[in-house]
């Protein structure tokens, strides 16, 4: 099965890891290009390409604020990302809290039969 174009929805758009570098910078607020290229340490022609991508997908917005353009996330395109991750959470702390319950009961245990062996 052919891998689809990276600017067919978000999941694709933020496999690249210098994407989710980007998405990161954006969490803290909007930002230009300029200051995204001085925060994360690329060249401004790489740092467009990425946005553009992400803009694509509807990841993130731009607005223009005289001649700057300023970024930040959409995070409702980012929702099926979430929803997806969410499951996993669920299924995690699930598993997280039967084995919470099986510590507890082996430490219940540890405790009886050290009290056990102190009535000797």
């Amino acid at each position: 099965m052919a891998r689809a174009a990276t600017t067919t929805d978000a999941f694709n758009a933020v496999a690249e890891p210098r994407r989710r570098e980007i998405l990161d910078a954006l969490a803290g607020g909007e930002q230009s290009v300029t200051e995204l290229v001085a925060a994360l340490g690329l060249p401004q022609p790489q740092v467009s390409k990425h946005l553009r991508v992400l803009r694509d997908v509807g990841v993130v917005d731009v607005r223009d604020e005289g001649r700057r353009r300023l970024y930040r996330i959409n995070g409702p395109a980012l929702k099926p990302i979430f929803d997806w991750v969410q499951g996993y959470e669920d299924l995690w702390s699930a598993r997280f809290n039967a084995l919470d319950d099986v510590l507890e009961d082996l430490k219940d245990n540890e405790k009886e039969q050290g009290d056990d062996e102190g009535d000797n």
